[in-house]
């Protein structure tokens, strides 16, 4: 019985028939790498649960940005790409935990063979796409304070925890910014209450007071699915 996962979930009762037997459970770590940049795609990973893996792009000289998230509203790989392509950005574990994971050539196979898979996954690929524009235009519009709020918004919508493994090191990476800029936004947002900290972590104090910060970017995605792929997005 697939379960877990948000997307597999409102599949068609015969598509999920055909690939459940396909499906591999597997338990990946916080800060396993799924993907290399320039590394084919061999498979698909579908998050269950509360486990998030997470687009990063390379910027040069060091520099980095998180691209978009994925938790059990999606999947990585052959889902948004037919074929062995080589993966543009790092795909990561971001928060550990349950994955299905599949072989991109039967899934290419099985999207062939049924029209209403192929067209959940390309419903699936609007959104994904839909959600890495919106990511696109918020690193260069809003402020970092409107960002960080999203992201931490993003991830607890997407776990449900109000506690997260996160250091200001790894925040800083996601958010493309240097350490320093990081570290003043949780000071400002602990001033405020929103959030504290501890030894590589940070607990949510107030989520309703977080959500309050945030750009209106998540709102905005979150619209699209609904649109478009019901019932996915975790609310």
């Amino acid at each position: 019985m697939i379960t877990g996962s948000n997307l597999l979930a409102i599949m068609d009762p015969g598509d999920r028939a055909r690939i459940e037997p396909e499906l591999q459970e597997v338990e990946l770590r916080a800060g396993t790498v799924i993907y290399e940049p320039g590394e084919d795609v061999r498979d698909s990973y579908f998050p269950r649960g509360a486990a998030l893996a997470t687009y990063v792009v390379d910027l040069g000289e060091g520099h980095a940005i998180e691209a978009a998230m994925i938790g059990r509203e999606g999947a990585l790989g052959g889902v948004v790409a037919w074929g062995r392509m080589p993966s543009y950005a790092q795909a990561s574990v971001l928060n550990g935990g349950s994955f299905y994971r599949m072989d991109n050539a039967v899934l290419e196979r099985q999207r062939f063979d049924s029209p209403t898979l192929h067209r959940l996954f390309s419903r699936y690929t609007d959104c994904f796409l839909a959600q890495s524009f919106q990511a696109s235009a918020c690193n260069a519009a809003h402020s970092l304070e409107q960002r960080a709020a999203r992201w931490l918004s993003a991830v607890l919508a997407r776990t449900d925890a109000l506690e997260m493994q996160l250091t200001q090191d790894q925040l800083a990476r996601l958010l493309g910014v240097g350490r320093s800029y990081a570290s003043r936004v949780i000071q400002r947002l602990k001033r405020e209450g929103l959030v504290q900290t501890r030894r590589g972590g940070l607990t949510i104090l107030d989520r309703k007071g977080l959500a309050a910060r945030c750009c209106p970017c998540s709102a905005m995605v979150h619209a699209h699915f609904r649109t478009v792929l019901d019932g996915v997005w975790p609310d």
